[in-house]
């Protein structure tokens, strides 16, 4: 029962935060200009620009590599990556329906790039760097009319491609040292292209963009300059700006009406240009290279999408940048809801901390402590302080609502603080480390003091839980132990021991059972008394259980890991109810909010998603 997910209920998710600003040209607006839409992991998301609800596509198996949308807005098509020697999907989805129209598989390992032509007759597709072919697909019949090598034995990859606006049977690529305009010849099934004269030019192309009236087309190049290319003569117009160049070559590039092209670079700038040598009228600077350019309507307002995984909307007269979703854009290695508090919680990660609002999904607050990891986070009981453990040994608390560092703990392990749990009356802390040993600190107003250290576990401690009484706790360790610890005689009490590295363990609500999770994919019970065996489920098919946590009234807990898949558990019966399918990268934590409403799961590739939780309390 355990791996079998195929007739257990599905979770309900009602949220995600994250964006993969990696992808380029992965933020879209469609063109009825109510909807975002934008990928994360192997998920599609369309988010309503008016009251921000979101929907999900879900089909890919995994993560999603480009996103393009058709003109007339009937049609999304998204392309995904998968492993060497592998088929990676085409899904072109009903937009209307929000469901697959239609799936497609020719190109190996990876879908580069992705473009309708204006009629919503065809779609084509470009592979990847192991792949090197451009198809054109029929979105009728949903087969393939024609393919071809994207570009010349002599030239490198080619990263992308555009569709004419007036004609189906015109499409331009370009890539490393390869400028080329297609035309589809139907009736022999071909497409036969005609190389671009560059001249002694020799450019990385990273994005294309052809204004209205097709007369010529733009390329944005990694050197940090644009390129403007006659279509119909298929040479070289100009090139510019001659003198300041774009720092981190062009990502992103869209042409207005007004014959003015809005530059994105990959040092954040973002820029609107006007004039044949591409000087920038405005400028603002972003956090993160600037992947996508997204206008809404006529180019009033516009969304601009940044590596920082940060989504930002500007409106065309005043040229001035509103943060609309921000999300981690490296692992969340843990989270942390206040105690009886289902409003918020935090989120850390590489960089520092982020105090989220659960139920808009909107940052609260972020707390910056550059190129340093935070690997745990918790709230203090009385909610006064975070407490955090990071990977340069230190022990950091700040003040949940201002973000100020209130205290610093040098040198609290020798090995990176790895995991950290405070008491109830809010005095001490627990800490443990990279080396294995657990630690309680006393902290007063901004002073703190060693009380001791228990030196047993071999390796890293994972996980570390207080008894409410502030009498024992609980450990995990990869050494494959779990102790039991007297804290008033700081000595063990039991020790637990399997083949394993110990991922998480949590004490039931009624704290005379623990249960323990893992690298060898098992939940185990076990009695606190004596730490002997109760039983043993199959936690997951495939790897190892990273996350887990019990509901307040201990009748379900929730795991997670590298499965990939959130599993609600009855506690009694040992049994699946649910499964959450959503997540594209390892699990890293999972949470039940203190009142019972929803779970909050955290995943290596920067993902926050929120479910419905399917029990009432």
């Amino acid at each position: 029962m355990a791996g079998d997910t195929q007739e257990v209920p599905k979770l309900e998710l009602e949220s995600v935060i994250g964006f993969n600003g990696h992808v380029f040209s992965g933020l879209r607006v469609h063109p009825d200009k109510e909807h975002l839409i934008y990928p994360l992991g192997c998920t599609v998301i369309l988010k309503s620009l008016k009251h921000s609800k979101q929907e999900f596509l879900q089909g890919h198996t995994n993560n999603v590599s480009c996103i393009t949308v058709s003109k007339s807005g009937k049609y999304v098509a998204s392309g995904q990556v998968t492993f060497m020697g592998f088929k990676a999907d085409i899904i072109i989805w009903d937009y209307s329906k929000r469901e697959i129209y239609a799936r497609m598989q020719l190109h190996k390992a990876k879908v580069e790039d992705l473009a309708f032509s204006p009629n919503d007759k065809y779609l084509v597709s470009l592979g990847g760097q192991d792949d090197g072919s451009i198809v054109v697909w029929n979105i009728e019949t949903k087969e393939a009319i024609c393919g071809s090598p994207a570009s010349a034995h002599s030239a490198g990859h080619c990263h992308t491609i555009e569709f004419s606006n007036q004609s189906d049977d015109i499409f331009v690529s370009a890539g490393n040292g390869t400028l080329r305009v297609w035309e589809l010849d139907l009736p022999n099934r071909k497409i036969r292209p005609t190389e671009c004269q560059m001249g002694q030019l020799k450019r990385i192309v990273k994005c294309i963009e052809i204004p209205e009236d097709d007369s010529f087309f733009y390329c944005g190049t990694t050197s940090g300059d644009v390129l403007k290319v006659n279509l119909k003569t298929k040479l070289l117009n100009s090139c510019g700006p001659t003198k300041q160049k774009f720092s981190k070559g062009v990502n992103s590039l869209k042409a207005l009406k007004t014959g003015d092209v809005l530059v994105g670079s990959g040092d954040g700038t973002f820029s609107l240009c006007s004039g044949p040598n591409f000087k920038a009228a405005k400028k603002v600077q972003l956090e993160g290279g600037v992947t996508s350019i997204a206008l809404r309507g006529e180019g009033h307002q516009l969304f601009v999408g940044t590596e920082a995984a940060q989504i930002y909307r500007f409106g065309y007269a005043d040229f001035r940048e509103e943060l609309v979703a921000t999300s981690h854009d490296s692992a969340v290695n843990d989270l942390a809801f206040p105690f009886e508090c289902s409003e918020l919680f935090a989120t850390c990660s590489l960089g520092g901390i982020r105090v989220w609002h659960a139920d808009t999904s909107k940052e609260l607050l972020r707390i910056r402590v550059p190129n340093m990891t935070c690997n745990a986070v918790e709230f203090m009981r009385d909610g006064r302080s975070i407490i955090s453990a990071w990977n340069d040994g230190n022990i950091r608390v700040f003040t949940p609502e201002s973000g100020r560092l209130s205290l610093i703990i040098h040198n609290a392990h020798s090995m990176g603080v790895t995991a950290i749990a405070g008491t109830t009356d809010c005095g001490r802390i627990l800490s443990g480390g990279g080396e294995g040993q657990v630690r309680m600190w006393q902290i007063q107003q901004g002073t703190h003091r060693l009380i001791e250290t228990m030196k047993e576990h071999k390796a890293t401690v994972t996980c570390i839980k207080v008894k409410s009484n502030n009498k024992e706790c609980v450990t995990a360790s990869s050494d494959g132990a779990c102790i039991i610890w007297d804290l008033v005689r700081f000595v063990r009490n039991q020790m637990v021991l399997a083949n394993t590295l110990f991922k998480s363990v949590c004490y039931h609500p009624e704290e005379y059972q623990i249960i323990t999770s893992g690298t060898d994919r098992k939940i185990g019970y076990w009695e606190v008394y004596d730490g002997s065996p109760i039983r043993e489920l199959e936690g997951s098919l495939s790897g190892s259980i990273n996350g887990m946590h019990i509901s307040p009234d201990g009748n379900h807990f929730v795991t997670g890991g590298d499965e990939k898949l959130v599993k609600v558990w009855g506690y009694a019966e040992g049994e699946v109810t649910h499964v959450g399918v959503g997540h594209s990268g390892n699990i890293t934590s999972v949470r039940i909010c203190p009142h019972s409403k929803c779970i909050i799961s955290s995943s290596a590739d920067g993902a926050i998603l929120r479910w419905r939780y399917p029990h009432p309390s």
